[in-house]
């Protein structure tokens, strides 16, 4: 049986959440399928002591300001959970859970979407499946032959689980910073941060506000034919969050650069010094979660899709909302998918009518 509706959002984390948002607001009939079981996307399943960037005021989705967290300036991940699950049920969001979309492909004057659960026809998709469920391992020599343990940051929960332990954390972004912070802060892990150049560090008075700010004027900058400003990369690659602040103040991060390989027990230089290791953690971060829009043949050579805005320049019926710069300035985040999500909307909007 071919369950009707007019779009399909799929993904039922916060770039879902917040087409659902615009689209209610708008009158389309739509569904959200999501693949989990619980709501919250890839929050509820972060490490401990993962907080935001920004204090609640603004990491919030359109229409529904976030809560502060008692005692916390920067929420957890658990109270975010807890928002987005509030969200979903104050709009009363058609959400379906555990609806694995397994593939988009064109029907005609429409889009058929084969879920786990059921198959949709429809005339226009969102696909904001993010990047959470992809994390890239790096090539690196030698990974085989490692004798310890080996996992991505999403298999990273807290430091209790390498007590008394050797680890190499690998990368030089906001994971790996947090991650090798986390670890060194607990007093019994010892770490060993290993990133490709040396980590930049964001002014310590910087944090997630300034950040969407600086995304959206280098996204006007060029959307008006203006020298590119740079945006965030142009400020460093880390947010000094209170943790990494803490640790790199008091000199527990322990930065190398990047081993050439690992061996059985451990990590060679090319300058011949070697680090044994019980564990490398790898924070060298994710790909787009784009397999079920396969049918499709859209994908570039770096994988990506070719878009305008959040509309896809191969599929104008399909929109990609919230995986990064490439489908909006700062749409990765929550504060900042709110506007993309709703150009997307509006744009269905005027296709479905």
């Amino acid at each position: 049986m071919t369950n009707a509706s007019q779009v399909v959002v799929i993904g039922g984390g916060q770039a879902g959440l917040a087409a659902g948002y615009h689209l209610r607001r708008l009158g389309v009939d739509f569904v959200i399928l999501d693949g989990q079981s619980t709501p919250g996307g890839a929050w509820q399943h972060t490490w401990d002591s993962l907080h935001l960037f920004s204090p609640a005021a603004y990491s919030s989705l359109p229409g529904r300001l976030m809560p502060p967290q008692p005692g916390e300036t920067y929420p957890d991940a658990s109270h975010v959970v807890a928002y987005l699950a509030d969200y979903e049920k104050r709009y009363d969001l058609p959400v379906q859970r555990g609806a694995l979309v397994q593939a988009v492909q064109r029907d005609g004057p429409f889009l058929r979407i084969q879920a786990d659960i059921g198959t949709w026809q429809v005339r226009a998709v969102i696909s904001a499946t993010g990047t959470w469920t992809r994390p890239f391992l790096p090539a690196v020599p030698g990974r085989e032959v490692f004798q310890g343990r080996q996992l991505h940051t999403v298999g990273y929960r807290r430091p209790g689980d390498f007590a008394g332990q050797r680890v190499i954390v690998v990368g030089g972004g906001n994971s790996g910073a947090q991650i090798a912070a986390d670890l060194a802060l607990a007093g019994d892990v010892q770490v060993t941060w290993a990133t490709r150049r040396p980590p930049r560090f964001l002014a310590d008075d910087i944090d997630g506000r300034a950040l969407f700010d600086v995304a959206t004027a280098r996204r006007r900058a060029l959307d008006e034919g203006r020298t590119d400003t740079g945006g965030v990369t142009s400020l460093g690659d880390i947010v000094a969050v209170p943790p990494v602040r803490a640790a790199r103040d008091a000199g527990l991060l322990t930065v190398k650069p990047m081993f050439s390989r690992l061996t059985s027990g451990g990590a060679s230089w090319a300058d011949g010094s070697h680090a044994g290791a019980d564990a490398v953690i790898w924070c060298t971060g994710f790909r787009p979660v784009l397999a079920h829009l396969t049918p499709l043949n859209l994908r570039g050579r770096r994988g990506h899709i070719a878009t305008h805005g959040t509309r896809a320049l191969g599929e104008p019926r399909l929109h990609l909302l919230g995986y990064g710069d490439w489908t909006g300035p700062a749409s990765a985040t929550l504060i900042g998918v709110g506007r993309t999500a709703r150009d997307a909307a509006r744009q269905i909007r005027d296709l479905v009518r």
